[in-house]
């Protein structure tokens, strides 16, 4: 017969297996809501900005260890793990896309990550675990005039989605007492498929044929990255971190089909679709550095400051087409408070508070002009009541205000203008700890 520990154990791997199922069948479909940017390049790229603590602190964390949740932001820090911890985020999103004419809204919601790390010994921690990379989801109409007939317009309909996701298998190892090193091998991998309609508007709102072209891009390759922490007492009650990320420049390997077909006004298919391209390709993925610094008390607050860069002007992908991007940077500050962590009568004493500003640079450069995304974070870790030394649950909040681009014309004649977007993002965590592997005593 089971034990209640046992049954525990046992309940906690059905959770795990059923979290990671229902994660690998959503890593196909990670879109938040329609996002015009993510037509370029990758789509929205995730620049390892770390779960749902980080992201109440506004991304920030890569020099912050952590004892409750997992430290896969910066593999260095795994070291830190020093119990058994499962860790899964639930994302949500609600935006205003809108340029100088009009505007629309749009939101969704999905399973967002998860997590599984583990104390190898007194000086190694690993974990694995399954997280988005990028995201694919727009939907947008343009009409432009007919050269020679300016009574028609030319329609044009671009839709896209998909996304890629990694699942990855990272270590930390202390080398002295103060520095500690990680290594994080990733499996990256997804699809993305886009769709281009061109039909005309005539003079009498009658809309011809559309010619479709659909681009269907497989992904599946390796990617890694390395950390380091470095950890100095300033004083008796306070330390400074160090830590640093560096994610390897990699070229994403895949399979991309071209084809195109014609579809009536009802979108019934017309005749039969032709195969333009099919065959293997490349994406050249830059790379990302990463650094950060921190300060705290090793007790109940953290103040951190991170930094990051990353060359998307030598991103190249199948055929190079498409507007060139720019380098990109991204600013972050944040902190969290646990005003008594071990207070018995307050329970909000016990509730880590968290709060961050982020300021980064889109690869974007429409018309020549940089665009920006700037944000505020915060969010709440509530430690279930029932939680013991052997064993805890903590349930964590986390939200961002962020606008993204702006509506800047671009050109007066045509009336284009830039996109900006207006969003709100949530995430809710959850995070088990437990220990395992204890040695029997006999009584």
């Amino acid at each position: 017969m089971l034990t209640n520990k046992e049954m525990k154990r046992q309940g906690a791997g059905v959770l795990l297996v059923g979290m990671a199922l229902l994660l690998a069948d959503s890593a196909q479909a990670q879109g938040l809501g329609n996002s015009p940017y993510s037509r370029i390049g990758l789509g929205e790229f995730n620049a390892n900005t770390g779960g749902v603590r980080q992201m109440g602190m506004g991304g920030v964390g890569l020099a912050a260890p952590n004892a409750v949740n997992v430290n896969e932001l910066n593999p260095a820090l795994l070291y830190y793990t020093s119990r058994t911890t499962f860790e899964a985020g639930y994302s949500g999103q609600y935006k205003t896309v809108k340029n100088a004419s009009a505007s629309s809204r749009s939101g969704n919601g999905t399973l967002g990550y998860f997590a599984l790390s583990v104390p190898l010994s007194t000086k190694w921690g690993a974990a694995v675990g399954l997280k988005p990379l990028s995201a694919v989801d727009y939907e947008s109409n343009t009409l432009q005039a007919v050269q020679g007939d300016p009574n028609s317009q030319s329609l044009k309909q671009y839709k896209g989605t998909g996304g890629i996701s990694e699942a990855y298998f990272g270590q930390g190892v202390r080398i002295t007492k103060a520095l500690t090193l990680g290594f994080t091998a990733s499996y990256v991998f997804g699809v993305v498929d886009e769709t281009t309609g061109t039909s005309l508007q005539l003079a009498n709102s009658t809309v011809t044929d559309k010619s479709v072209d659909r681009t269907h891009t497989r992904y599946s390759d390796f990617a890694f990255r390395a950390g380091a922490h470095y950890r100095q007492k300033l004083s008796k009650d306070i330390s400074m971190n160090l830590g640093g990320v560096y994610s390897f420049a990699h070229n994403l390997n895949g399979l991309q089909t071209t084809t195109q077909e014609h579809e009536n006004a009802a979108g019934t298919l017309i005749g039969t679709v032709a195969t333009l391209s099919n065959g293997r390709g490349s994406t050249f993925v830059p790379a990302l550095a990463q650094g950060g610094i921190s300060f705290d008390n090793n007790k109940n607050w953290s103040l951190n400051l991170d930094v990051a860069q990353q060359q998307w002007s030598k991103y190249r992908s199948f055929t190079s087409t498409g507007p060139a991007l720019s380098d990109t940077w991204r600013f972050g500050l944040g902190g969290e408070l646990a005003p008594d962590p071990g207070s018995v009568e307050h329970y909000f004493q016990r509730v880590s508070y968290r709060a961050g500003l982020s300021f980064a640079q889109l690869p974007y450069q429409p018309g020549g002009k940089t665009l920006y995304d700037r944000s505020v974070s915060w969010g709440f870790g509530f430690p279930l009541p029932t939680a013991s030394a052997l064993e805890a649950t903590t349930i964590s909040l986390a939200f961002t205000y962020g606008v993204r681009g702006n509506t800047d014309v671009l050109n007066a004649v045509t009336a284009t203008s830039n996109v900006q977007e207006n969003y709100i993002r949530g995430q809710l965590g959850i995070t088990l700890n437990n220990r395992w592997f204890i040695k029997r005593r006999l009584q």
